[in-house]
């Protein structure tokens, strides 16, 4: 075998050049024949590696990585636009890093697309916000299968375009220090001036309107217009904003800048949060305990909805708690809400901002007991 020769040699500088073409070459060959299976391995690599490394929504160097990102992935699609139509050739050097630039955008994808991914389902509970991620996967995976490869260049602005919107449509909050209509208009706004920019700029080097309006406008607006529509159903879910913790409780103490949460649980219901299996006695109140994360800054004001189980009407609505979070706590701003004249029955606590978006939510079963049970002992819980 060609290896085994290199090793039987002196090894030297030439040697070792020699050794190291010989890897390049291969690896070429084996990308151009698995080219697909490669580009996919590349985007899950990214996808993965985000996973890994996840920061806080508003730590600047995460941020800063995101602007690279984001500004990489539309250099190499202006370029890509522009050696299509002759108007950018590339250079002899540039060609060897060039022909990689695949395998680059579809890490970078991958790796942006896994932030926001996960973001989005910390800043939601999945209920609400599975249909938007599962559209973002979706988008990721139909990237990938051949009878799409077509479509490639607009499905690749088109994922550009969702990574640039929920960019912003995190960006936004984070700076005004509230969720709601006024920074998801600011981030559509910001979103669209990036493509018209985009156009703007093209335009001049191309001169081909017909082709910018098909595969950049057209799949930037669909995406915009898709924003919209699950904004309006209330899929998008509330970032920066995310539930550290929710639980259901006998009573809830503050002590030493500590909540002591005391409840009644079975030990082998190791997946409730508190006593979401309430049994009451006379006098008693239901606590809800909820702990939010938000960035530096924020001032906001969110939901506690409570809702009981009618047999013949289903769920109804019985109070709406409002409840002021401010962030810069690590482990979340931390408060709760009680409720003394509650129904026997299944119960259910959405934590909503006050838009209607849903953050998180608990439910828990109330069995009503006439007589006060002496020697009725409390687990508790430091947070």
């Amino acid at each position: 075998m060609a290896i085994e020769i290199l090793f039987d040699q002196p090894v030297g500088p030439a040697t070792t050049l020699t050794a190291m073409k010989a890897i390049v070459a291969k690896f070429v060959e084996f990308y151009e024949r698995n080219e697909t299976k490669v580009d996919l391995g590349f985007f899950v690599g990214g996808f993965l590696f985000d996973i890994v490394t996840l920061s806080d929504i508003d730590d600047p160097l995460a941020i800063l990585q995101q602007v690279v990102y984001l500004t990489l992935i539309f250099s190499i699609l202006i370029y890509d636009a522009l050696a299509a139509k002759g108007r950018f050739v590339v250079g002899p050097k540039l060609s060897k890093v060039w022909q990689y630039r695949h395998l680059a955008l579809h890490f970078i994808l991958g790796s942006l697309l896994s932030v926001y991914s996960l973001f989005f389902l910390k800043s939601s509970s999945l209920f609400t916000s599975i249909i938007f991620v599962l559209a973002i996967l979706g988008i990721m995976i139909a990237n990938e299968l051949s009878i799409v490869q077509k479509g490639a260049t607009d499905l690749k602005v088109a994922l550009a375009v969702v990574c640039l919107f929920s960019f912003f449509s995190m960006m936004f909050p984070i700076a005004l220090g509230f969720v709601g209509w006024v920074p998801f208009l600011l981030a559509a706004a910001a979103t669209g001036g990036v493509l018209y920019g985009l156009f703007c700029i093209l335009r001049r080097k191309m001169e081909d309107d017909r082709y910018l309006l098909r595969h950049l406008v057209g799949p930037g607006t669909v995406v915009i217009l898709v924003f919209f529509l699950f904004y309006l159903i209330g899929w998008i879910p509330p970032v920066p904003l995310a539930i550290k913790k929710l639980g259901i409780y006998h009573n809830v103490e503050k002590i030493d800048g500590n909540y002591i949460l005391s409840y009644q649980k079975a030990w082998w219901k190791f997946w409730q949060s508190g006593a979401q299996d309430f049994l009451a006695e006379p006098g008693d109140r239901i606590y809800v305990f909820v702990s939010i994360f938000s960035p530096t800054r924020f001032d906001d004001q969110v939901i506690l909805h409570w809702m009981y189980k009618d047999p013949k009407r289903g769920w109804q609505s019985t109070d709406r708690v409002p409840l002021r979070i401010v962030g810069g706590r690590q482990q979340g701003f931390r408060g709760y809400a009680t409720k003394q004249n509650f129904q026997e029955g299944e119960g259910r606590i959405s934590v909503e901002t006050t838009d209607g978006r849903e953050i998180g939510r608990i439910y828990f079963e109330v069995t009503r007991r006439p007589e006060i049970d002496q020697q009725r002992f409390f687990e508790n819980e430091s947070y």
